[in-house]
């Protein structure tokens, strides 16, 4: 059975502030709205667009206490793994603005729909890795930056359904790629920008891995990694975020290079 402490309207449902402890161990502090956690007044509402006179009247209404006019319109929910939600809620659901810190330490602070990661957000990894941009139904999904802590490289451009896919650069700390990427790996045409000031052209090709004796006689399904194949070498350009045009292929043999850094 649930334990509640808070308010109630004439129904008697939970209706106003309130906090409730589930049978799971899970605790949820915040506003209710006809027994559904609802709340959608900001912290930083109160220095915004939140008017001075509704200011005023949460004041005279919650006893001039500020942390509890906060709290009474931002819905608290820790999670008995240790995991918590600050945010908004809209009929019992994670909706608006609200940052959700994991078991693992990791952390979204964004936009939700209807309990899931929607609209625009950062996510903050274990490893120090960061992606600030679009999420779709809890994936990253449209434009987004993801951040490798470990190497200082970042990835600018598109996303799909979680994987970075269409046009985007793969900057690194003295040179960029510009190009498509599809399921992390760059494909197509594309160009190398170095900051010595020239342009390598070419084009990612897939190629099969190579498979040994032991491998070929058992029915796995063939890797495809891509290659670099370079064309030519000029000055540096202005990038616009559009796709290349496919450069024809050179008669001598090109540079191959190893893809960047994946996410």
């Amino acid at each position: 059975v649930q334990e509640y402490e808070g308010e109630r309207n004439e129904a008697g449902e939970r209706h106003g502030h309130g906090k409730a402890r589930l049978p799971n161990g899970d605790v949820y502090e915040g506003s209710y709205e006809h027994g559904k956690r609802h709340g959608q007044v900001r912290i930083g509402d109160l220095n915004g667009w939140f008017s001075r006179f509704n200011a005023l009247l949460a004041i005279i209404k919650f006893r001039s206490d500020i942390n509890y006019i906060i709290t009474v319109f931002q819905g608290i929910y820790k999670f008995k793994n240790g995991a918590r939600y600050v945010g908004e809620y809209v009929r019992n659901k994670k909706h608006g603005q609200g940052t959700f810190i994991y078991p693992d330490g990791s952390r979204y602070e964004g936009e939700w729909a209807d309990d899931l990661r929607h609209g625009h957000g950062v996510y903050y990894y274990v490893n120090n890795d960061t992606y600030t941009g679009e999420w779709f139904a809890h994936q990253r999904h449209g434009q987004g930056t993801y951040f490798y802590a470990e190497t200082g490289s970042k990835y600018v451009g598109a996303w799909v359904n979680g994987q970075q896919e269409g046009a985007a650069e793969l900057i690194h700390l003295n040179h960029r790629y510009q190009g498509k990427f599809l399921n992390k790996n760059p494909v197509g045409p594309g160009k190398y920008v170095f900051d010595i000031g020239c342009e390598q052209h070419g084009e990612y090709r897939l190629t099969d891995v190579e498979r040994g004796e032991e491998e070929e006689e058992e029915e796995t399904l063939i890797t495809v990694i891509p290659k670099w194949k370079a064309t030519k070498i000029t000055e540096l350009a202005l990038w616009t975020p559009t796709l290349p045009q496919e450069q024809p292929a050179a008669d001598g043999p090109g540079q191959e290079e190893a893809p960047g850094a994946e996410g």
